[in-house]
């Protein structure tokens, strides 16, 4: 459905996004992952329409973003980073406000606005002011700002950042919500276990350039290695350096090894024959954060 050819943007001599290609899957979610100012924003400015003066192009469907630019936006709804709502109005009157924006007007307006307070949860706050609103209540009613024209692209730009957890379940319903009715969702955050919960394929970007993209379950399993997690009391990297290539992670050791199940009972058998308990032992499971680790040498949160 979408298909971004050789996306590249500056800013002056700062090179933001280089040569940037991947196609996403209509009704699916694809999601942009990387550090802050990895381009992330950037690129979700130019899908939406926001940014125009840039090299390369985006296909949607038979259109193109050089030649269709108006018909493409009509198809977008754009959540950005920074909330974008007038804090002395109600949200009724956000809604009414993004309702004109879109070209909706009386009984059609009301009746998008009704779905859309039930879709996001504000349906009892309609008539408050949006400065009374939680952070999280502000996220859900400017995601909903963004769907009252029935977008087929959601395009969501950290939508998550800085919300309390309830609000962050609604806004995971919502997406689910939106991809089972057939909409397309571009999904940036730099929270690896979103994009592995909500997202079917992914882009990795660090620096402007596109380190890998590919649906998960297929990058999980390019860059899968049979290892082990260990952590407990006792447990030291020297001891387990004779059951294989062993390393530091988090608050444990990873044992890689070709054969992890029999380095496991191997292991289990040297934790009893030294009165060892460790608090986790297990097969591991390869992460996204792994694969960007390998991909850059950084973990995403130090990027």
């Amino acid at each position: 459905m979408i298909k971004v050819e050789n996306i590249s943007k500056h800013y002056g001599s700062l090179q933001a996004l280089d040569n940037i290609s991947f196609t996403i899957t209509e009704g699916t979610c694809f999601g942009l992952v990387g550090p802050n100012g990895a381009g992330k924003s950037t690129l979700m400015k130019i899908l939406s329409g926001i940014l125009l003066n840039f090299d390369g192009d985006i296909h949607v469907r038979d259109w193109q973003v050089s030649k269709d630019r108006l018909k493409i936006k009509q198809q977008i709804g754009y959540i950005p980073q920074e909330i974008c709502l007038e804090d002395t109005l109600t949200a009724r009157d956000n809604l009414i406000l993004f309702g004109n924006l879109y070209g909706l007007k009386g009984k059609e307006l009301q009746r998008r606005m009704d779905e859309v307070l039930d879709q996001i949860g504000l349906t009892d706050r309609v008539k408050d002011k949006v400065m009374t609103f939680s952070g999280g209540m502000k996220r859900r009613l400017n995601i909903g700002c963004a769907l009252l024209h029935k977008p087929s692209i959601v395009i969501m730009d950290e939508p998550t950042v800085g919300i309390d957890p309830q609000s962050r379940n609604s806004i995971f319903s919502i997406i689910h919500q939106l991809k089972a009715e057939g909409s397309t969702i571009i999904y940036s955050s730099h929270y690896m276990e979103e994009v592995e919960l909500l997202c079917d394929s992914i882009g990795l970007i660090d620096k402007g350039q596109l380190m890998e993209f590919g649906r998960m379950e297929e990058l999980l399993e390019k860059y899968a290695k049979p290892s082990l997690f260990i952590a407990g009391e006792g447990i030291e990297l020297e001891m387990l350096k004779n059951f294989g290539e062993a390393e530091a992670k988090g608050n444990g050791y990873l044992l890689n090894s070709d054969e992890p199940l029999l380095t496991l009972e191997k292991l289990v058998a040297h934790c009893r024959e030294h009165l060892l308990e460790p608090r986790r032992l297990e097969l591991y499971q390869p992460r996204l954060e792994d694969i960007f680790f390998n991909l850059t040498g950084t973990q995403l949160r130090d990027a």
